[in-house]
């Protein structure tokens, strides 16, 4: 794939890609400037920070561990955007001590609210540093996904006990601390004084699918691409998704 925005790891993160690109080509649109300014919250080693870098962006990626940011600088510098991506240490929790308040035309909080002690308070700060206008890609760890993982291994106990823990955890050995359904999400969204755009499911059947099928069968790989964004959108298969997608925007200033 020649698209910047679909890495080789599509499967997993196309639908992200797309929702996401549709909303950078809208504030493209509405700011008049073809360079937006994006903070990537958790960013790591810049899965999603490098490409938008390529695309003309400026990304500031928050992370709280120095080998991934060392990983960005150097995929960075590979990728010739060095320029256009900077990384600093930090997490959501502190996030204004290395990132500006109000700052941003696009926030990325991927896979941060599962690790972080207040969820609501990690929500707060994405959006407090948002522009007006702007616009928040928020992606965490889907309950039911987790539930159905369990169960389909063999694991019933374990899947139960996701069901039922008010963390959606499946028990001591769990990697992730807490997993969230997609009403939790876009509570925690709607608190944070956003309005909704839209709710995906990621990773509904790419999870679920052996390997080898996709990668020997003629054409899988791009017919499961498909599937994935065929349903990323129907909240019956959001209960389901290995992850949940939500997007959402802040209302623009007041005139004065």
């Amino acid at each position: 794939m020649s698209d910047p925005m679909r890495p080789r790891a599509a499967l997993r993160t196309a639908v992200v890609w797309d929702v996401l690109q549709d909303a950078l080509e809208r504030r493209v649109k509405a700011t008049g400037r073809q360079a937006l300014d994006v903070l990537d919250t958790g960013g790591g080693s810049g899965n999603f920070a490098v490409p938008l870098a390529r695309l003309g962006h400026r990304v500031t990626v928050v992370d709280p561990s120095p080998n991934a940011l060392f990983a960005l600088e150097r995929r960075a510098a590979e990728e010739g955007v060095a320029e256009r991506v900077r990384g600093v240490q930090g997490d959501a929790s502190g996030l204004f001590d290395v990132a500006e308040r109000g700052g941003y035309d696009v926030v990325l909080c991927h896979g941060v609210l599962e690790y972080v002690d207040d969820p609501a308070e990690g929500v707060r700060n994405t959006v407090a540093a948002l522009r007006p206008g702007g616009v928040l890609s928020l992606l965490a760890a889907g309950l039911g996904g987790a539930v159905l993982s369990r169960a389909l291994a063999g694991h019933f106990t374990e899947a139960r006990q996701a069901l039922g823990d008010p963390n959606g955890r499946w028990g001591e050995g769990d990697p992730v601390p807490r997993r969230f359904t997609a009403e939790q999400l876009t509570e925690l969204v709607r608190g944070a004084g956003l309005e909704v755009g839209a709710v995906h499911g990621v990773r509904i059947f790419s999870d679920l699918v052996p390997g080898v099928l996709v990668d020997t069968e003629p054409g899988a790989q791009e017919a499961l691409l498909k599937l994935e964004a065929a349903a990323a959108e129907l909240a019956a298969f959001h209960s389901v998704a290995t992850q949940l997608h939500v997007l959402a925007e802040a209302g623009e200033a007041d005139e004065a």
